[in-house]
C-alpha cells in the first residue's frame, strides 16, 4: 500500500515537474531493496516452511516410540543446530529468504523437542513455561541472525505465552508471575524489533500490551483502574503527537504506532469509564468526554496519522449511537442531542480549520526565509 501510494505521488510530481523522473526511479529502486519490503516469494518461502515443519513434527511423533531414547535426544539436538547452520550458510551466501525458512523449521523443531523431551523425561513444567523457553529460543535466534522474521516468531510466540498463561488453571491472576511477565516480552520484542529492523512486528507487542492491560481490566474492573487506562494512553498520545512535545520527534522515528496505540489506550480506557458509569448524568458526562477525546485525536493527529484519524472517527460515531440508544431514549431526546452535537462539532471544525490555516502560514513564512 505504502509503496503503490509513493509510485503516485512521484508520478504526481514528475509530471509537475518538481521531480526528475531519473531520481524517482532510484528512490523506488532503493525502497524495492530494503531487507523489510514485501516479497510474496519469501512470504511462501517461509509458508512453505511452516508446513514442512509441521510434516517432520507429526512424522517424528508419529514414529517416537520406535526410536531409542538416545536416539531422540539426539536427533532433536542435531535437527535444530543443523538447520541454524544450514541458515547461516544461505545467509553467507546471499540467499535470505531460504536461510529464515530454514530458521523457522529450526524454531519450530526446538518447540517441538521441548515438548517431546519434556514429555519423555516426565519433566515438570506446564504448556506456559514450555512457551516461555520456545520464546527465549526464538529470540536467541532473531538476534543471532539479527533476522526480521525471527522478531515476528517471537512475537508470535509472545503471543502463545499469553493465551497458555490465561488457560492454566488453579492460580490466582493477580499474584501468578508469568501474567506480569507479559509486558516484559513485549519490551523485549520491541527490542528485538530495532535491532533487527523489523517493523512491521512491533505491532504484536504494542497490541499484546493492549492485550494485556484488557484482561487486567476485565478480571479486576474499578473505576481506578479505568480512569487510570484513560489518564495514561491520553498523556501518552499527547506526548507522541502533540506539536511541540520534546518526545513527539522519537515517538515519530516509530511511525504512526506510537501515536495510534496511545490513542487506542485512551479509547478503551475512556470505554471503561462507560461501564463504570453509573447514572444518567455520569453516562453523558463521560460520553461527553470520550468524544471530546475522539475529537481532538483527530485533531492534532488526524492529518498525519491515518489510523488515528479513521480510529478516532470510529470511535466518534460509536459514541454517539451507544449514548442515542441507551442514554437518551426519546426520539425528541436524540434529536435534540444530534442537533447539540452538530452545533459543538461545527465550533470545533471552525477552530481546527483556523488553528490549522495558521500553521500553515506559519510553515510558509518559514520556508521563504
Amino acid at each position: 500500500m505504502y509503496r503503490a501510494r509513493l509510485e503516485r505521488d512521484f508520478k504526481g510530481w514528475i509530471d509537475k515537474g518538481l521531480l526528475p523522473e531519473s531520481a524517482a526511479r532510484a528512490m523506488l529502486a532503493e525502497y524495492d531493496g530494503r531487507e523489510s519490503t514485501f516479497r510474496a516469494g519469501r512470504v511462501l518461502l517461509v509458508l512453505a516452511a511452516l508446513l514442512l515443519s509441521a510434516s517432520i513434527l507429526l512424522l517424528v511423533a508419529a514414529n517416537w516410540e520406535a526410536l531409542p531414547r538416545l536416539a531422540r535426544v539426539v536427533g532433536i539436538i542435531a535437527l535444530v543446530w543443523g538447520l541454524h547452520f544450514a541458515a547461516a550458510w544461505l545467509a553467507r551466501a546471499g540467499r535470505s529468504g531460504l536461510a529464515a525458512s530454514a530458521l523457522v523449521i529450526g524454531s519450530a523443531s526446538f518447540g517441538g523437542g521441548i515438548a517431546l523431551i519434556g514429555q519423555m523425561y516426565h519433566l515438570s513444567g506446564d504448556a506456559a513455561d514450555a512457551a516461555l523457553l520456545w520464546f527465549a529460543g526464538a529470540a536467541l535466534s532473531a538476534v543471532a541472525f539479527r533476522s526480521a522474521t525471527m522478531t515476528a516468531a517471537a512475537g508470535g510466540l509472545a503471543w502463545f505465552y499469553f493465551g497458555t498463561v490465561l488457560t492454566e488453571s488453579n492460580f490466582n491472576l493477580a499474584s501468578d508471575w508469568r501474567l506480569w511477565s507479559v509486558p516484559a516480552l513485549a519490551i523485549l520484542v520491541v527490542l528485538l524489533v530495532r535491532f533487527t529492523d523489523a517493523g512491521r512486528a512491533r505491532h504484536l507487542a504494542y497490541l499484546l500490551v493492549l492485550a494485556w492491560l484488557s484482561w487486567l481490566y476485565v478480571d479486576s474492573p474499578s473505576l481506578a483502574f479505568a480512569g487510570g487506562l484513560a489518564a495514561s494512553g491520553l498523556a501518552a498520545f499527547l506526548a507522541a503527537a502533540m506539536p511541540g512535545s520534546p518526545l513527539r520527534p522519537l515517538a515519530m522515528e516509530a511511525g504512526s504506532a506510537p501515536a495510534f496505540y496511545s490513542f487506542a489506550l485512551a479509547l478503551l480506557g475512556f470505554a471503561a469509564l462507560q461501564y463504570e458509569a453509573v447514572g444518567l448524568t455520569t453516562e453523558i458526562v463521560t460520553g461527553a468526554c470520550t468524544l471530546l477525546v475522539a475529537l481532538l485525536g483527530i485533531a492534532v493527529a488526524g492529518a498525519q496519522n491515518g489510523a488515528v484519524r479513521y480510529l478516532g472517527y470510529v470511535a466518534f460515531a460509536g459514541e454517539l449511537l451507544y449514548l442515542a440508544f441507551e442514554t437518551l431514549g426519546s426520539m425528541l431526546g436524540t434529536s435534540g442531542f444530534f442537533l447539540i452535537s452538530g452545533l459543538v462539532v461545527a465550533g470545533i471544525a471552525w477552530l481546527v480549520i483556523r488553528i490549522e490555516g495558521h500553521m500553515a502560514r506559519a510553515r510558509r513564512t518559514e520556508a521563504s526565509q
